[in-house]
């Protein structure tokens, strides 16, 4: 059984005469009821010149504020101000996905010879779980604790047959920021009977700032991968792994991602309306976290080293963004105004046994790594 792991990792550089506090501190605040009436909560967490804002509606990441060159902090990532906006156009902003990140080809799996239907919520297949995935769910508080290292712990239990996954699956995932400016965010998993789990987290970053009024178009990205997976008209892959050499997927050199994301010549831009593909970054997980991206904001000079032991990252350049998600500072999101992505096993692997594994049997632990680290450039 392969271990996964996840953890998201911001160590940014403090600029010059910048001192970091002595210790961090864990806030707890209300933000708002559910139709229902259950109650919402928020953690700020502070340390290091960061702060962290978490919410236990989708245990999701709703603010992540980070110094650019000059030592002035912005909000990197795109979000709501407030309970209504997540609950109206979820946009998958900053959420935990589960009980599997991505798609499964017509919303189905075979496990053990048993055939097991999922619900659709994206033309014919399933994305992210489902309609009511680990994204639209209260999580529990567990453990909020202050100190040299601030964290909060969330749980949920995603009974047997939920959103038609096999198994009663108890999730976790603690956020904890220290005092280097280190955000790690770890998921596990076990279950009670066979099932498939792939959980990540799904933030969408600017690194000019989501109030800056720019696109990610003049952000230049590295993706340390030779090969990708095509997909077809529903954005499933096709099975091949393909090279990127000569294609408008080939990052392995520092490269705008305006350069080519208009390239109509490519079918896989067209069918994506730009990037929305898995980068094969190695053929199966490693015991080691490895590189799988680095973006550069060429005006704020702030940097983002994405790190994983996940063969796959998901290279999504918001295409589906459409104006109608009002943010957190006011502005609409539209196409191209921010990114994500996401190491994770790939697209529709209980299809695709060449893909790997995503399996998760009783009396294992399911863990996943991801690493997210800033710095700034001196101009």
């Amino acid at each position: 059984m392969r271990a996964w792991i996840t953890a998201l990792v911001c160590a940014c550089a403090l600029p010059a005469g910048l001192v970091p506090a002595a210790a961090g501190e864990a806030r707890r605040a209300p933000f708002g009821s559910l139709p229902d009436g259950r109650a919402v909560e928020e953690v700020t967490l502070a340390n290091g010149g960061l702060t962290a804002r978490i919410l236990t509606w989708g245990a999701l990441l709703r603010t992540l504020e980070v110094p650019d060159r000059t030592g002035r902090a912005a909000d990197v990532v795109l979000g709501y101000a407030d309970l209504a906006g997540y609950l109206k156009a979820p946009n998958y902003f900053g959420v935990s996905v589960g009980r599997y990140a991505n798609r499964i080809r017509a919303g189905r799996f075979s496990l053990d010879g048993t055939a097991y239907t999922l619900a659709r919520n994206d033309g014919p297949n399933a994305l992210h779980g489902g309609r009511e995935g680990f994204d639209k769910r209260l999580w529990t508080v567990t453990e909020v604790k202050d100190g040299a290292t601030p964290s909060i712990t969330l749980r949920y239990v995603s009974p047997d047959g939920e959103e038609g996954y096999p198994g009663t699956l108890t999730a976790s995932v603690t956020y904890a920021l220290d005092a280097a400016g280190t955000l790690a965010v770890e998921y596990r998993a076990t279950t009670d009977k066979p099932t498939i789990v792939n959980l990540t987290n799904h933030s969408f970053f600017n690194l000019a700032g989501e109030n800056s009024g720019r696109t990610i178009l003049d952000h230049v990205l590295t993706i340390p991968a030779e090969r990708y997976t095509p997909v077809d008209d529903t954005l499933i892959p096709t099975g091949e792994i393909a090279p990127v050499n000569g294609t408008p997927f080939d990052f392995r050199t520092a490269t705008a991602i305006g350069a080519r994301i208009r390239d109509g010549r490519d079918p896989q831009i067209v069918r994506g309306r730009g990037y929305d593909h898995n980068f094969v970054v190695t053929a199966a997980p490693t015991n080691e976290a490895h590189l799988v991206a680095r973006v550069e904001d060429p005006a704020s000079g702030r940097v983002m080293e994405v790190s994983s032991n996940q063969p796959g990252v998901q290279f999504y350049a918001g295409n589906f963004l459409d104006a109608t998600a009002v943010g957190k500072s006011g502005l609409s999101y539209r196409q191209s105004d921010a990114l994500a992505l996401e190491p994770q096993v790939f697209p529709d692997t209980p299809n695709q046994p060449a893909f790997g594994s995503a399996r998760l049997d009783p009396g294992a632990t399911y863990r996943n790594i991801i690493t997210y680290r800033f710095s700034s450039g001196a101009r």
